[in-house]
């Protein structure tokens, strides 16, 4: 009798990346992709004079983070990333948290990616094509100040 499948442990398969959620202060937003979910130690090098090791030590540093890109279809009188990057002024920019879970087949968090102080430094339009059959997507590029990732 073949197998089909109902004796096999839930934890067995990987997650699919197709199934998640995007939270912007207390909005949810529907993307297409979101990349750019990273962090980075960086290192520093050290080597004192007296030193009978003729190499350096390397030692954790402070860590980076990296730009956020999300890409999502243009609809019709939704302005939201315009909006949000029109408040920037000397200095001045309304940050927010921002988070994204995958999510399973109950649409629960199984992973979930906190960025803090999130604030808009980039937004690319569509590019428009007289003869293309595709949907109208923009770009928001975002920088945080932190990103902290948890397992639901």
């Amino acid at each position: 009798m073949p197998d089909d499948g109902a004796s096999q442990s839930t934890n067995v398969w990987p997650m699919p990346k197709f199934y998640f959620r995007v939270k912007w202060d207390s909005n949810e937003m529907a993307f297409q992709e979101v990349s750019g979910l990273d962090i980075q130690s960086e290192e520093i090098k050290y080597r004192h004079g007296n030193s009978k090791d003729f190499s350096v030590i390397k030692m954790p540093g402070m860590k980076k983070f990296g730009n956020v890109t999300m890409k999502k279809g243009v609809f019709k009188g939704d302005n939201k990333f315009w909006d949000w990057l029109v408040q920037i002024k000397m200095n001045t920019i309304k940050r927010v948290p921002v988070t994204i879970s995958l999510l399973d087949e109950e649409g629960n968090d199984t992973m979930v990616w906190e960025l803090t102080n999130a604030w808009p430094t980039k937004i690319s339009s569509t590019d428009l094509k007289s003869e293309g059959n595709e949907v109208a997507i923009e770009t928001i590029e975002i920088v945080h100040e932190g990103l902290k990732i948890t397992n639901g």
